[in-house]
């Protein structure tokens, strides 16, 4: 039987062990429902951090631990050296939903803005990357190429050479940065990480067209922005979008570490051994993936966060003008919710926990909302409560 320790107990074995590269707050998750998750000691707490946007099912939702629990006792690994049934019915579910007709299977999203680059590179024989100022893609030496913030990438360089990071929502730039031999342009519909800063639809069409007219591909990086979060099954939806390459992942599979990326027939079907991986594809991740799909069609989780989101955003949208010496904006689209601040969002974030809400930074100052999206009403109006509430505290404490 595995030991029962107190919250302060796994803090100190997590520090005493862990690599150090997480900044960790002082709570101990141990057992997560729906929108909630529990510490330690039993208390609950309104949930949005979602597991970074990897639980938009919810935590531990039945139909995707009963697929788990069945497919573990059948079969875990099975490389793609070999053809699998999980993985068959996975691929014909997930370019259905997508409407694009092949993915490569991996196993997070980093990975599949890797496969994304690598792809683009091989079937233009180009080399040169467009992404953008504020984006962010991952942490693998490609991906964090194109991400633009300096702390992530400075320790690292020299970095992979010939990206090119212009300004967000910047038709003009594109127009200028795009050549031909542009091979890809790396764009998040909303920029999550950088802010939660939405694309205007107008400048993703100029960009698709521009990737078209110059033959580079169109890259449109939907790991955070999938899978329901924004309104539409994947965020490109809302602008009519066709998509060349699309990494997805975090919630793809429940919360399963699983990624893909999605290949348009103007890529085609690329050759053996230019890319692979071990686990990815694997056939429990495909049944988490497989009934985790099922979930969001079913209960339209996408419909869901778009009426959720637009009570959200009228709930909390006034707060510039009640809180002007705190808020500079509120924005976002669907559940994927930014509130700008004026000083930094770390206190904010500590004053929300110990009124039983989790809550991510965008940055030094921008709070990000990323609940689960079988969230309920009730729950976001509490939710909205804790923020008024402690912005209302800090802003008498000044």
């Amino acid at each position: 039987m595995t030991e029962v320790l107190s919250n302060l107990d796994y803090m100190a074995l997590e520090e005493a062990h862990s690599s150090g590269v997480y900044a960790k707050r002082a709570l101990t998750i141990v057992r997560g429902e729906g929108a909630y998750v529990w510490d330690a000691e039993g208390n609950r707490y309104i949930d949005c951090v979602g597991g970074q946007g990897a639980a938009n099912i919810g935590h531990a939702h039945p139909k995707v631990v009963e697929a788990i629990r069945a497919q573990a006792g059948v079969l875990l690994s099975c490389p793609e050296l070999f053809y699998n049934d999980q993985r068959a019915l996975l691929l014909q579910k997930l370019t259905a939903l997508a409407q694009m007709p092949r993915a490569y299977l991996c196993n997070s999203g980093a990975e599949a803005v890797e496969a994304a680059l690598k792809f683009a590179r091989f079937a233009t024989g180009r080399t040169h990357i467009v992404a953008t100022m504020r984006g962010f893609h991952g942490r693998t030496m490609g991906a964090l190429s194109a991400t633009w913030e300096p702390k992530y990438r400075e320790p690292f360089a020299p970095l992979v050479p010939n990206y090119t990071h212009i300004p967000y929502n910047d038709l003009a730039a594109a127009e200028t940065a795009i050549t031909d031999q542009t091979a890809a342009v790396l764009v998040e519909v909303v920029q999550g990480e950088g802010g939660v800063r939405p694309a205007e639809g107008d400048y993703l069409r100029g960009v698709q067209a521009l990737c078209r007219e110059r033959g580079a591909l169109f890259i449109t990086d939907e790991v955070q922005t999938g899978f329901g979060r924004t309104g539409r099954l994947f965020a490109h939806q809302h602008y009519g979008l066709s998509p060349d390459l699309m990494p997805v992942a975090k919630s793809i599979a429940g919360g399963m570490p699983f990624g893909a990326c999605l290949i348009s027939e103007r890529v085609g079907k690329l050759q053996p051994a230019i890319h692979g991986t071990t686990f990815g594809g694997n056939p429990l991740g495909c049944a988490a993936a497989l009934a985790a799909l099922d979930v969001m069609v079913e209960e339209d989780l996408a419909g869901r966060a778009a009426v959720l989101g637009g009570f959200l955003l009228e709930r909390l949208g006034d707060l510039p003008q009640r809180f002007r010496a705190q808020v500079r904006e509120v924005r976002g689209l669907g559940l994927l919710f930014g509130i700008e601040l004026r000083g930094k969002v770390a206190p904010v974030l500590k004053a929300l926990q110990s009124k039983g809400v989790l809550a991510l930074p965008a940055g030094l100052n921008v709070l990000r909302l990323l609940p689960p999206l079988v969230i309920g009403q009730a729950d976001l109006e509490q939710v909205a409560s804790a923020i008024e509430a402690v912005l209302a505290e800090m802003g008498a404490a000044e």
